[in-house]
């Protein structure tokens, strides 16, 4: 369901896998562990991603 995605990683991300992708999903995002892309994914709403990633920006999560 989700092997279609565009995944991208950060461009800060190192080279060891250890980081999360994203992918545009359904207006929103989906959000996978790079080292088992096979596994979950968890999928968020456009204004639930919106909120999430100012909140990163703004320092929130330090």
């Amino acid at each position: 369901m989700y092997d279609d995605l565009l995944w991208r990683k950060s461009r800060r991300s190192g080279q060891n896998n250890n980081c999360v992708e994203v992918a545009p999903f359904n207006g929103g995002a989906a959000v996978r562990d790079s080292k088992n892309p096979a596994g979950a994914v968890l999928t968020f709403t456009g204004a639930a991603w919106s909120a999430f990633t100012a909140s990163i920006r703004a320092g929130d999560f330090r």
